[in-house]
């Protein structure tokens, strides 16, 4: 018995210091690995100095990378070394949040090289040449002194006419949407160089020398902006490219992008049921509704008629096109104080949220978006750009403001504002894993924006038949988003059925469904990520209620959830569901 005794705990002794070895063995992958980050955010931001400058880190502001041959290929040795090195790390040994920024990093890279060489948006897309947007983060910038912001801004303005001559040597067959919309953001954009410039020296101390060489300098960068757009108006391009992607470049392209636990066809196939059900229960709705709004008259037989006949009468309550961003931002803290006394979910108040005009730059495909600072710049303020509707005939202004009526302007805060896009970024920028910060996942983020829609409903907030019936409408268009994106890029779909689809069975104004074609004429896989983001949050958190049963909580389910950045869920929930 002693002698078993003793081999026992020998046999335990052996054990208990092969883990212990093994966890000294991990701790040090975890450090290298860590170390091996910061190296790789370093290399990554030499190579792409706007994006540096979008998330606040602000080294490289003063160079403007000339789009050229030479550049791709820094950008495809630059993923191939990375692709290289991450092979040394053994991916069962990191910690979860180093597994996460590990799978992160290698899509991101393998991103960069079907860019590329397979999407090749640089040789078919104007629009991806415009220097308006970063020159105007630099006017707009909290960071630094206004003086060494505008000295970066005069050293940037050195590579336009470089810029620009080399964008036109590398556009071929370019598709005539975005050709349209490159000339209108260039055009737009290029007020950054006139009005702001001027309204910011003058506030500035430069000395006169230095206002003088940078306004010259202004002025050759508006010339070779207005030329590129004066170049595109007069591109010969009599075989212009189809915006449409086809099925093999979409199915990569979702893949990278939205990083789902789903495929394309299976979302797809998900959001058409979601649709068949949304139209279920809001016939029951407003069927329940019809006498309240449309009195003795004769109900249609036609069920999708029936719900649009009362939905286009609630539609008329709404605001003026003088009020829409004064109601926008008349909402934001009501928002913010019913999500407070709910206790859904902590939101600091330390950090500004800011409603604006949606900038020139920034105009021709949505009509509302925020602009969050980024992990180098955490205190800076959080934008809500809303678009004017100064010089829309009245015909359109009113289709706008139906669709966005007083009951849907409210959803589109909760998706946009609180506890939307704009509390979920903040809570990302405090991601202690600033891969995720900076790789947000777009399934995520919008996904999250879209579950906070229906949760907020789902805890009563407004709670009517019209707000339901009114949120029904809004969760279809997001459904209606994954279904008209793959049909347009891989199934052939036509406008006149695209148009059908948005406004017979999505009941939208024409208005919004014009826009919303030109919008899948312009990009491709974003729009699906709203519904499959929503759809993996909800099941998760559907899955976690099972599983927590009376020990379930709400707030404690959405800080937990965000705390781990703006990560793809399938990894989120992987971590989640390892630490439950």
């Amino acid at each position: 018995m002693k002698k078993i005794g003793l081999s026992f705990f020998a046999v335990l002794l052996l054990i208990s210091c092969a883990k212990n070895a093994k966890s000294t063995q991990d701790g040090d992958l975890n450090k290298k690995f860590d170390n091996y980050k910061n190296n790789f955010i370093s290399a990554l931001w030499k190579i792409n100095p706007n994006w540096a400058s979008e998330v606040g880190f602000h080294k490289y502001d003063s160079i403007l990378i000339i789009p050229d041959a030479k550049a791709n290929q820094q950008k495809i040795d630059f993923a191939n070394s990375q692709l290289d090195s991450l092979k040394s790390y053994t991916i069962d040994q990191l910690s979860n949040n180093n597994k996460t920024d590990y799978y992160m990093i290698k899509n991101q890279l393998k991103g960069i090289i079907f860019n590329i060489k397979e999407l090749k948006l640089f040789q078919w897309n104007p629009s991806e040449y415009n220097v308006c947007g970063s020159f105007a983060e630099i006017l707009n910038g909290n960071y630094d002194s206004l003086e060494t912001r505008l000295r970066a801004f005069n050293t940037k303005m050195n590579g336009i006419p470089a810029y620009y001559e080399v964008a036109k040597k590398n556009i071929q067959n370019p598709t005539l949407e975005h050709t349209e919309l490159a000339i209108a953001q260039n055009l737009g954009g290029s007020s950054v160089f006139q009005d702001d410039l001027k309204n910011a020296l003058q506030k500035s101390k430069l000395s006169d020398a230095e206002k003088k060489q940078i306004l010259e300098k202004a002025t050759v960068s508006v010339k070779a902006i207005t030329d590129y757009a004066e170049w595109l108006k007069k591109l010969p391009n009599k075989t212009p490219r189809s915006f449409r992607l086809g099925s093999a470049l979409y199915a990569k392209k979702f893949d990278l992008n939205i990083q789902s636990g789903y495929t394309a066809d299976e979302i797809y196939q998900i959001a058409i049921n979601h649709k068949k059900d949304l139209h279920e229960k809001m016939f029951v709705l407003a069927d329940k509704l019809w006498e309240k709004y449309k009195g003795k008259a004769v109900k249609p037989a036609d069920k999708l008629e029936l719900i649009k006949q009362v939905i286009d009468e609630i539609s008329l309550k709404h605001t003026t096109p003088e009020k829409f961003q004064s109601e926008i931002e008349k909402q934001i803290p009501e928002l913010t104080a019913y999500v407070k006394a709910k206790d859904l979910l902590y939101i600091d108040p330390s950090k500004p949220l800011v409603v604006r005009k949606e900038p020139a730059y920034m105009a021709g495909v949505a009509g509302a978006s925020i602009s969050a600072p980024g992990p180098y710049d955490k205190n800076a303020n959080t934008y809500y750009n809303v678009g004017s509707l100064s010089g829309w005939t009245k015909e359109n202004a009113e289709s706008f403001l139906r669709e966005y009526n007083d009951y849907i302007l409210q959803i589109l805060n909760i998706h946009e504002a609180i506890p939307g896009h704009y509390t979920q970024l903040v809570y990302s920028n405090q991601s202690p894993s600033i891969i995720k910060s900076i790789f947000g996942n777009g399934a995520m983020v919008e996904g999250w924006a879209v579950y906070a829609e229906k949760m907020m409903l789902e805890s009563g907030y407004k709670n009517s038949d019209e707000m339901w019936l009114m949120y029904y409408k809004w969760n279809l268009r997001t459904t209606c988003n994954t279904i008209l994106d793959i049909s347009v890029h891989t199934k052939e779909m036509s406008k006149e059925d695209a148009i059908k689809l948005l406004t017979k069975e999505a009941f939208q104004q024409q208005a919004e469904a014009d826009g919303k074609w030109k919008r899948a004429t312009l990009s491709q896989v974003q729009l699906c990520s709203y519904f499959t983001g929503y759809t993996e949050i909800y099941n998760l958190r559907e899955e976690l209620k099972k599983k927590e049963g009376d020990k379930f909580n709400l707030k404690k389910f959405h800080e937990k959830f965000l705390s781990f950045g703006s990560a793809p869920v399938k990894y989120i929930k992987e971590l989640m569901l390892t630490e439950e």
